[in-house]
Parts: structure tokens; C-alpha cells; sequence
């Protein structure tokens, strides 16, 4: 199993360290436009194999694609990061370009790989992608809702004071600040509606407080996090690669699922071996699917910025 990483920036750098500490890939290769940045950031993580017990290897490059040649599965990361104050949408005029080129410059090299999509802004970077190589849908994965998800169950622990690996709930949506659908009404603890024990008021705090998660780590770090979306993407990665048939929440294209078309958006679908292998459709309350046709509104606007 070969893992192309592009970016070798914090979520690049992270992702990668992910990938290898789990250790289900043969090799990690990392390319950056920055000349040495990715050949430090490898030998760096390579000298810690011994420490934290993994066999795989990771390699740098300076933008040379032909070292990508044959990759399974290959992650979009690079881009400039959000600053503080930032909207993700705000990217869009730089990032778009250089997703593109990144996108063909893969699929050239690896006409059979899977694309996991983590510039911003994700749900229309993940659409440009399939506009720009013609990969079939289910190779193409943007990253956003597993992210969101994750700051989602944190929140909820934290409300609940209760451990995480207790708490179960899922973000669909646009991954925008204003876009995101935390679905409150399925999180749970242990099983049990989370309703059962914290009021409305505070699983209404715990939702914005979710939606903000990104913009509140910004101002705090100065730019966009990176712990968090390098795990999310690798948690990804090994679902594929490991045909695990984990469900997670992934912006995919649409075609008629939800009632939407033509657009990439935050849903939940199994992940294997095929990339998508099956989009699940779960039974929404008329209130929230009117959230989520509000969402793909707004990510069908940026869409038309590109």
C-alpha cells in the first residue's frame, strides 16, 4: 500500500505521522513545493521509526511527481491555511489553482488512486476535483465531515463530562462554518440520546460551539490546526486501505442522494477498498434536511467562484 501525502505543511506532516505510527502502509511518499521541505520532514519522521515502532518507509520530494508513481491512495493537503478572521471561502482564489494542478499532476502518474481532498474550501476543492481528472465518484473523498465530527464528539464530552469514548455523534453538511449540521438529535452516550442528560440550552451551546471549532483554533494558534485533521484524514486512509467498511461522514458528489445533484457535500458513507462504497442515506427530520438544503446552497455559491 503506497500513500501519497501533498503538502508537507502541519496536516501534511501530521498525516503522514499518523499513517506511519499505525503502520497498515508500505510507503509514504510526501511532495512539497517548498525545495527540502519534504525530504526534512521524511528523514525527520523516519528517525523516529525506531522510537515508535514502525516499518514505514516515508520519503520527500520537491514537487517531482514521477516518485508518487503508483500510489493507492493519495492526500491533498496543500494550499495556504486559513489566518485568523479567516473564512475558509476566502481561499478559494489561490487554492483553487493549485489543487487542480495537484489533482491531474496524481491521477497522471496514478491513473487507479484514490483522492482524499483537505484544502479549503473542502466541499468545492473536492468538486473541482472531479470537474478536473473525471475520476469516477467514488475515488474521490473530501475530508471535512470526519473532522467535524470529531470536534463534535469533543464538545459533547465536554458538556457531558464523560469519557469520549463514550459519545457517539456525526456532522453532515458543508464543512463551513455556517454550513455544518451537527445532528444533535442522534449524538449519544453509550447508546443513550445524549438528551437524556444535558439540557437543550446546552446541546444548543455544544452545537455552535462545534460549528465554530475551526475558527476558534485559528485565533488561538494563529492558523488552521493540525493535529486533529491529520488524524481525521489518516483515520480515512486506513479505512480504505485496510477495507475496513468504517462509516464515516465524507463530502462526496451527489447525484439525486438527499435530494441533491452536481454538488460535493458532507454525508455519512461506508469507506473500503473502492474509496466510497456505498453512500448511506439516513432518515432526516424536516428541520434538518432544511439545514442541509441550506448548506448545499451556500457551497453551491463558492462552487461558482471557481
Amino acid at each position: 500500500m503506497k500513500v501519497t501525502v501533498v503538502g508537507a505543511g502541519a496536516v501534511g506532516a501530521s498525516c503522514a505521522e499518523y499513517i506511519a505510527i499505525k503502520d497498515f502502509a508500505s510507503e509514504v511518499v510526501i511532495l512539497d513545493i517548498k525545495e527540502g521541505f519534504a525530504e526534512g520532514k521524511a528523514m525527520d519522521l523516519m528517525q523516529t521509526a525506531s522510537l515508535n515502532g514502525f516499518d514505514t518507509k516515508i520519503t520527500g520530494s520537491t514537487s517531482d511527481y514521477s516518485k508518487t508513481a503508483g500510489s493507492d491512495i493519495a492526500v491533498i493537503t496543500s494550499g495556504i491555511p486559513r489566518k485568523p478572521g479567516m473564512t475558509r471561502e476566502e481561499l478559494i482564489g489561490i487554492n483553487a489553482g493549485i489543487v487542480k494542478s495537484v489533482a491531474t499532476s496524481l491521477v497522471e502518474h496514478s491513473p487507479n488512486v484514490i483522492l482524499i481532498v483537505v484544502s479549503n474550501p473542502m466541499d468545492t476543492m473536492t468538486y473541482l476535483t472531479h470537474k478536473v481528472t473525471g475520476l469516477p465518484k467514488h475515488r474521490i473523498i473530501g475530508m471535512g465531515g470526519a473532522l467535524d465530527s470529531a470536534r463534535f464528539k469533543y464538545r459533547l464530552a465536554e458538556a457531558l463530562e464523560a469519557p469520549i469514548s463514550d459519545v457517539d455523534g456525526m456532522v453532515i453538511g458543508g464543512h463551513s462554518d455556517k454550513g455544518m449540521v451537527p445532528l444533535t438529535r442522534l449524538a449519544t452516550r453509550n447508546s443513550v440520546p445524549v438528551s437524556e442528560f444535558i439540557s437543550d440550552e446546552r446541546l444548543t451551546q455544544v452545537l455552535e460551539d462545534t460549528k465554530v471549532g475551526g475558527a476558534t483554533l485559528t485565533k488561538l494558534l494563529g492558523t488552521s490546526a493540525w493535529y486533529a485533521p491529520g488524524a481525521a484524514v489518516s483515520g480515512l486512509v486506513q479505512a480504505i486501505a485496510c477495507d475496513q467498511k468504517k462509516i464515516f461522514p465524507c463530502s462526496v458528489m451527489l447525484d439525486g442522494e438527499y435530494g441533491l445533484s452536481d454538488l460535493c457535500i458532507g454525508v455519512p458513507v461506508v469507506l473500503g477498498r473502492n474509496g466510497i462504497e456505498k453512500i448511506v442515506e439516513i432518515n432526516l427530520t424536516d428541520a434538518e434536511k432544511a439545514k442541509l438544503q441550506e448548506s448545499a446552497a451556500g457551497v453551491k455559491v463558492t462552487n461558482g467562484l471557481i
